[in-house]
């Protein structure tokens, strides 16, 4: 069976498909079977950086490697019936399971059906968070001097549900990992505060950290173009800005910690 990877964050701008994107361009280099779901049916970010990637080697005349994606119709998912729901997700990870070692579900920033049933799936969930405590108020509530931690939030819940029924299944347990993503270079008291809380978070809720990707102009240049940093050195011909260097070696320490079946980081 495919490893299912959910990249899952109730809240929006935190990245998600931004890691969606390179964590499954990096699989694909690595020779590895990647399928792809976006299940935002409104925005369809992932959706739109795999077509932007598409007409970009279409007009280039380049063969970069690239996941399989499934797309699912567009809809106001607020609107649609459960039952019809559950029979196009099912749909699509039985179209994706034969032809993937993995099977990346980029989930929208709000609590839907469609993302319930992919945590559910999830062998890793991954939840990009911003450096803030705005952010942090999505897996627990603080008190007013971000020391004291008062209790879990409904995020945090939904995974606990999720981990239960997973064990209720015979499953082997979901493994979280929360990236801190776009960390700035301001505000160290803030920036030491926020490592402090979600280090003291992930031994109480049970999730593992890792550093996500730094707040860097490349990212919001490279999705037009349906690229990563790993496409670079294909489309430039020349040497790597230490800031690309930089992005790219938070992307193989991001796959390092992940620590996927069968997946050794070589670039």
């Amino acid at each position: 069976m495919a490893h299912i990877i959910v990249v899952g964050n109730e809240k929006g701008g935190a990245g998600k498909s931004t890691v969606s994107m390179h964590v499954a361009t990096a699989l694909a280099r690595m020779g590895h079977r990647i399928g792809v779901m976006d299940l935002d049916l409104r925005q369809k970010s992932l959706g739109r950086y795999i077509e932007n990637r598409t007409d970009f080697m279409e007009a280039e005349g380049l063969q970069l490697p690239t996941p399989i994606y499934v797309e699912l119709p567009s809809m106001d998912p607020q609107q649609a019936d459960d039952a019809e729901l559950d029979r196009l997700f099912s749909e699509a990870v039985a179209a994706l399971e034969p032809v993937s070692d993995f099977i990346l579900i980029d989930c929208p920033g709000s609590h839907t059906r469609l993302a319930q049933l992919a945590h559910s799936l999830a062998d890793t969930l991954v939840t990009p968070l911003n450096d803030s405590f705005i952010d942090f108020d999505l897996l627990a509530r603080i008190d007013s001097d971000g020391e004291k931690i008062i209790g879990p939030s409904v995020y945090s819940e939904m995974v606990w549900a999720a981990r239960q029924r997973r064990a209720t299944a015979g499953l082997t347990p979901l493994d979280w990992v929360v990236l801190r993503n776009r960390v700035g270079a301001q505000n160290m008291n803030n920036k030491q505060k926020m490592e402090s809380a979600v280090d003291r978070l992930s031994k109480r809720i049970g999730f593992r950290t890792s550093p996500g990707f730094s707040e860097r102009v490349i990212f919001r240049e490279l999705f037009p173009r349906g690229l990563t940093l790993l496409d670079l050195r294909d489309i430039g011909g020349g040497s790597l800005s230490i800031s690309n260097l930089s992005a790219r070696q938070e992307l193989r320490e991001l796959i390092k910690t992940l620590n996927l079946p069968g997946v050794t980081p070589d670039f």
